[in-house]
């Protein structure tokens, strides 16, 4: 409520707003907030579980992309020059490798396809297309960690 002061020739009301009240509500609720802050518990928080990871592949079939978007096929450290369009059956070919210690089971391999960083992301995306239609499963991206 603005009070009124009178001086000289008439009454004037002061505009100001007095803080005080503010101030005391202010002091009372950080008061309440800092007893009652210890008192909560913090919520336990239920994370969704994975099942098992899946096993690491005994065999990485490598797809390298070079500068000049040249595909070269590399399966234990033998490389072949191969194009987009018989990629599908060299990678085939390669995981119906059988496992010399099981025998009659194919190798679990995984895809991984390694491109230069000057390479269009459409080249890496056109592979990584015509893997999937091909129904081939385990196809992940080589990256480089920089320190």
């Amino acid at each position: 409520m603005a009070s009124l002061v009178s001086r000289g020739r008439g009454r004037r009301t002061i505009n100001e707003i007095n803080m005080v009240p503010f101030i005391d509500v202010m002091l009372v609720l950080l008061i309440i907030f800092m007893v009652t802050a210890p008192l909560i518990a913090p919520s336990m928080i239920e994370l969704p579980s994975i099942g098992k990871a899946a096993k690491q592949p005994d065999q990485i079939i490598q797809i390298i992309i070079g500068k000049n978007e040249a595909l070269e096929l590399k399966v234990k450290e033998k490389s072949t020059a191969v194009n987009l369009k018989s990629l599908v059956e060299s990678v085939k070919a390669a995981q119906q490798i059988k496992d010399p210690k099981v025998g009659k089971e194919p190798v679990n391999s995984a895809v991984v396809i390694s491109a230069d960083k000057s390479v269009k992301y459409e080249a890496v995306v056109k592979v990584m297309d015509t893997l999937q239609r091909a129904g081939i499963a385990r196809v992940g991206l080589s990256v480089q960690m920089v320190n």
